[in-house]
């Protein structure tokens, strides 16, 4: 997957990052990713389902990781950080009937 498809949660307001996966989908993008470290997991998983209840129904989430990164910290030292990563998908795959 290419980094453009990477809606990267930072602080900002809920609404810019809903907005930046609602471009990204238009654009043709078949899915996004979301992710965010941190106390922004929780804003993560707000734009998430902002995006599929109320802005574009037809996005599904495919897959959701969960981890721990290492960063260094501003004394020198390394802290734990946890981490998201939510998938969405943009097209709703065909059903098989038999």
């Amino acid at each position: 997957m290419s980094d453009a498809n990477v809606v990267y949660v930072g602080n900002k307001p809920v609404m810019n990052y809903v907005l930046a996966c609602v471009t990204q989908l238009n654009q043709g993008a078949e899915e996004i990713i979301v992710k965010a470290r941190g106390r922004a997991i929780s804003r993560a998983v707000d734009v998430a389902e902002i995006l599929k209840n109320r802005f574009m129904t037809s996005v599904e989430v495919k897959n959701i990781k969960i981890s721990t990164e290492q960063i260094n910290t501003a004394e020198g030292g390394q802290a734990n950080v946890s981490a998201i990563e939510i998938a969405l998908t943009g097209k709703v795959a065909p059903k098989n009937k038999k």
